[in-house]
């Protein structure tokens, strides 16, 4: 497209390495594939050290990173290397090849500090908001305070500093128009749909049910915030009236030794396995093994608003799903899944009971996901919004 002709776009995101970050190795694949030029700053991580590699014709710069941070002193450490690299390393590409937009993924809203001094220059600011993250620090640490209206005076800056945003659902628009005080045209919502030709439906693999005749399937982040917590109540409740169910757990993050030891101290230890962070073709073939998946996010503002990649992943593998009854995990699945009463985990245990018992019911909601994401969310979708939507930044409009 002549709108992408000799344009480069520098991408940044802090909190994950690409192309382990799935959302933002597809925008970067779309807008390639396009015609523009893509270079990324991310950490390095577990899998991804490499501190410079080029794949798929995207240049990916990797800086260095603390460990996952945890309380205010590790995540200021964090997120001061995180800025002081992603400072750095902008500067060395635009001498190297001068880019024309810079993309940023929060969190945190900290990334406009590196792209204001590159609007002097004429480069635009997307801001792609993947996390509300003032309803992430309360969902963190149950409080407000100092911290809170810090979080919301940098976003403020955030869509003050950006010239166009992308919202992830039709909440994050909201959010970007009533507290980012954004004009409307200037928002896309673009969801992150999920790329069918890497999720392949395969035959199960009994291996991975350890004997027992059903399997639950998680994937997402270890945190606080997820509900790891109280999927192990649910699992306890389950084990107490039966034992076919073996659960497995799949993902890293901060809080993924202390989970493990939490589901050992409460007996679980046989009936579900940790597997951490893996490669795609082991979490892909963990999943076409599960009867049936879980979100377990906790009820909070952040998870109630925010859009969770792990539904439509489910979906197109044609998996039902439980979860907690959340405004966004209702509209992603809507028919393909069940919901439970929020913070109920015995509501919840007796929702996976339900499914493991009615083979029909699983077959027909897998059946309407799979066919919701065909047809409606995929990134097949996704993506044509995503490049009408850079049309309009990239004409200087």
């Amino acid at each position: 497209m002549s709108e992408f002709k000799d344009k480069h776009i520098l991408i940044i995101v802090e909190n994950l390495p690409v192309p382990f970050d799935r959302r933002v190795w597809q925008e970067a694949n779309t807008l390639k594939d396009n015609g523009a030029s893509v270079s990324i700053i991310c950490p390095k991580m577990k899998g991804y050290t490499e501190k410079y590699e080029v794949i798929n014709g995207i240049e990916i710069y990797r800086h260095s990173l603390p460990l996952e941070a945890r309380g205010a002193i590790g995540y200021l450490f964090e997120y001061s290397t995180a800025l002081f690299w992603e400072f750095v390393l902008s500067w060395k590409i635009f001498f190297k090849k001068r880019f024309h937009v810079i993309h940023g993924c929060n969190p945190p809203d900290l990334i406009f500090l590196v792209a204001l001094w590159f609007k002097i220059f004429g480069v635009r600011y997307v801001f792609d908001h993947h996390d509300i993250n003032p309803e992430l620090y309360v969902a963190k640490y149950n409080k407000k305070g100092f911290f809170y209206k810090m979080m919301v005076f940098c976003e403020r800056l955030t869509f003050a500093t950006a010239n166009y945003s992308i919202a992830t659902n039709e909440s994050y628009k909201e959010i970007a128009i009533r507290r980012g005080k954004m004009r409307p045209e200037r928002i896309q919502v673009v969801r992150s749909g999920p790329k069918l030709d890497r999720l392949k439906l395969l035959p199960p693999d009994v291996k991975f049910l350890k004997g027992r005749k059903y399997l639950v399937g998680y994937i997402g982040v270890i945190g606080e915030q997820e509900g790891i917590d109280l999927l192990l109540e649910s699992v306890r409740y389950i084990v107490s009236k039966r034992n076919d169910v073996q659960f497995a757990i799949v993902g890293g993050g901060t809080d993924l030794d202390k989970l493990i030891k939490l589901s050992n101290d409460m007996g679980l230890g046989g009936y579900v396995d940790f597997y951490g962070r893996v490669p795609d073709d082991l979490m892909i073939a963990v999943l076409n093994s599960a009867d049936l998946c879980v979100n377990p996010d906790k009820p909070t503002e952040m998870n109630n608003l925010s859009t969770m990649n792990k539904i439509m992943e489910y979906m197109a593998l044609k998996k039902p799903v439980v979860q907690y009854d959340l405004k966004e995990g209702r509209f992603s699945a809507q028919e393909a899944s069940l919901y439970a009463k929020n913070g109920d985990t015995g509501d919840f245990a007796e929702k996976i009971i339900q499914l493991l018992d009615d083979s029909e019911l699983r077959a027909k909601m897998a059946e309407y996901g799979y066919n919701r994401v065909i047809n409606e969310l995929s990134w097949d979708f996704e993506s044509v919004k995503l490049i009408k939507f850079y049309e309009l930044v990239l004409s200087g409009k």
